[in-house]
This record gives C-alpha cells, sequence and structure tokens, in this order.
C-alpha cells in the first residue's frame, strides 16, 4: 500500500467516524445523567445527613450548600438526559466536580477504588466535553437552535 492510498483511507475512516460524534455527545449526556442520579437520589434521601458531612468536611453554609449540591445535580439529570440548556448545567456540575474532588476524594489518591478523585475527574471531563462541544444533534438544545435559526 502506498503513502497516498494509506492516507486516503485514514481520511475515510476519520470522516466515518466523525459521523458518531452526535452519538457519542447523546452517550456521554446519560452516561453522565445516570451517575448524577445515583449522588443526587442518595442526597435527597437523607439531605440533613448530607448538610452534617458537609460540615464536617469544613464546607461553608453546610445546609445550603447540600441543598444546592443537591438540587444541582436533580436539576442536572433532567437537562443532561432532554439535552437542553447543556453547556449551562455544565458549569454548576463542574464546580460541584471540582469541590467533590478537593474536598473529599484528593486526600485518597487517584484510584476509585480507594474513593479517589479518578471518577469525579472523568465527570469533570465529560463535563467540559459538552461544555465545548454541546450536547450533538440527539438534544432539545439542537432542535431549539434549529428552530431558531430557521426564523432569521
Amino acid at each position: 500500500m502506498t503513502g497516498n492510498k494509506i492516507i486516503q483511507l485514514y481520511n475515510r475512516i476519520t470522516e466515518k467516524l466523525e459521523n458518531l460524534n452526535d452519538i457519542l455527545l447523546f452517550a456521554i449526556r446519560i452516561v453522565l445523567a445516570y451517575g448524577f442520579y445515583i449522588t443526587a437520589s442518595m442526597k435527597w434521601q437523607n439531605i440533613s445527613g448530607v448538610a452534617e458531612w458537609f460540615g464536617e468536611l469544613g464546607i461553608p453554609f453546610p445546609t445550603i450548600n447540600a441543598y444546592l449540591a443537591a438540587t444541582t445535580e436533580a436539576v442536572g439529570v433532567v437537562l443532561l438526559i432532554l439535552g437542553l440548556a447543556t453547556r449551562i448545567i455544565s458549569i454548576p456540575l463542574i464546580v460541584t466536580m471540582i469541590v467533590a474532588i478537593v474536598t473529599v476524594h484528593w486526600q485518597n489518591g487517584f484510584e476509585a477504588g480507594n474513593n479517589g478523585f479518578e471518577i469525579p475527574l472523568y465527570y469533570l471531563l465529560f463535563l467540559f466535553i459538552l461544555l465545548i462541544k454541546s450536547s450533538g444533534k440527539y438534544s432539545l438544545d439542537y432542535l431549539l437552535k434549529k428552530k431558531l435559526n430557521s426564523h432569521k
């Protein structure tokens, strides 16, 4: 195979892979929504215990921040599933992950098995992808943008 044919094959493969971009963004949204559903549910089932724990961690205004974290995660679940306001909700979810890493996970090192920052870091990276790329074609964001652009 010549160099030119290798380049052509590579270009054809990468073009095909580009078609998977929207499926990947949809999958990222659903995986994140599921993860945040689990943590939001746990927080709402024992919000006073979460507030007490936040206080023990030294988080200021622990009750307010427990409600804020639980609400952010719960709203995030709905918006991520719908693909609505994806870039907007990514920002408070990123902040939530940074706080989780700094206050809970950092001192345990990287590994998830030791309650390290591995999993929240993955969430953080996925959220940055959504912040930069948005939610893709399989979302209300896309439909709304398409509708708004058709009226221009």
